[in-house]
C-alpha cells in the first residue's frame, strides 16, 4: 500500500512519505466518516470522508511532521494509537502540549531551524518555514503553524529531492523568504480548503493556492485538506482551474490511498 520513494495520500492533510530508508507521517487525522473533530477555539466539524488507512496499517515510522495542533491535524486517534516514542517535529506550542499527553520525543522547531534524520549515507533534513493561520487579532488566538521544507539525498553527492509542505497557512509576506532560500522545489503539498472563522480566511482557498504556485513555482503539486470537513468550503476543482495558469507545474490530485512516485522527481543537488 505504501510504495518505496512515494507520497501516499491518506486524507485531510495526512500523508505517508517514504524516501530511501525513511518513513514519515504528516498531520495525522484518522477519524472515520461521520465522527466529530474538535478543531480548537470552539470549532467543531463532522468528517465527510473516510481515511485510507489507520495507525495499525502504517509501516514503522521514523517521525511525524505536524504543522500545528488542531483536531483535524492531530486527532484523538493519533493521540491514542501513535507510539509514544515516535519523534514529532512541530511547533513549540504543539510540542509542549503533546509532551503532556505522554509523547516522549517531541522536537520543537523554530522557523528556519532543522532536524536531520540519517541512516548510513542517506540523509533527510526537515526545516521549519514560515506559516500563518490568519491575520490580525484572530491570528493571536489560533495556534502557531509551521510549514516545512524536506531535503532528501541518498548519499553525499547524490541528487536532492526538495518537498515543501505548506501547513495551514494563508498567503503573507514572510513566505517570499522560502522562495529566496529554496529557488528549486520539486514538490509542493498545499493545504487548501478555504476555511473561514468569523468570515476570516484561515487556510488557502483556490485563489491563494494559485498565488502560492506563482511564488513557489514547484515542479509538481499535490493539493490536500480540501473536502474532508464541512468547514472546508473552497472546492478543489476551483484550485485545479487556477492551476491551469501554471503549465510548468504538474498538478497531481490523488484519491485517498493513491501514491505519487517521488524517485523521478530527484533534481540536481
Amino acid at each position: 500500500m505504501f510504495p518505496a520513494d512515494s507520497l501516499t495520500f491518506i486524507g485531510t492533510a495526512t500523508t505517508l512519505v517514504r524516501l530511501g530508508p525513511f518513513t514519515l507521517l504528516t498531520d495525522p487525522n484518522f477519524l472515520h466518516r461521520g465522527q466529530w473533530s474538535y478543531f480548537g477555539q470552539g470549532l467543531v466539524s463532522r468528517r465527510r470522508t473516510e481515511p485510507a488507512a489507520q495507525v495499525a496499517d502504517l509501516p514503522p515510522l521514523d517521525g511525524v511532521v505536524l504543522s500545528h495542533l488542531h483536531g483535524d491535524h492531530f486527532d484523538r486517534v493519533a493521540r491514542r494509537d501513535l507510539p509514544a516514542d515516535v519523534p514529532i517535529l512541530t511547533t513549540g506550542h504543539a510540542a509542549t502540549r503533546l509532551s503532556k499527553h505522554g509523547f516522549r520525543s517531541t522536537v520543537a522547531l523554530d522557523t528556519w531551524h532543522s532536524e536531520t534524520f540519517t541512516d548510513g549515507a542517506a540523509k533527510l533534513t526537515v526545516t521549519a518555514v514560515p506559516a500563518r493561520h490568519s491575520r490580525g487579532p484572530l491570528n493571536r488566538i489560533l495556534p502557531p503553524v509551521m510549514g516545512s521544507i524536506w531535503e532528501f539525498s541518498a548519499h553525499p553527492g547524490a541528487a536532492t529531492l526538495r518537498i515543501y509542505v505548506s501547513g495551514d497557512t494563508i498567503m503573507h509576506d514572510e513566505l517570499a523568504e522560502i522562495r529566496r532560500r529554496y529557488p528549486e522545489i520539486d514538490l509542493a503539498v498545499l493545504h487548501l480548503g478555504g476555511t473561514r472563522v468569523l468570515g476570516v480566511l484561515v487556510t488557502m482557498d483556490d485563489r491563494q493556492g494559485g498565488r502560492m504556485l506563482d511564488l513557489i513555482r514547484p515542479g509538481h503539486v499535490v493539493p490536500v485538506h480540501f473536502d474532508d470537513y464541512g468547514k472546508f468550503t473552497s472546492p478543489v476543482s476551483n484550485f485545479l482551474h487556477e492551476a491551469r495558469h501554471h503549465p510548468a507545474t504538474d498538478v497531481r490530485l490523488l484519491a485517498r490511498g493513491d501514491s505519487l512516485a517521488l524517485g523521478p522527481m530527484l533534481s540536481p543537488g
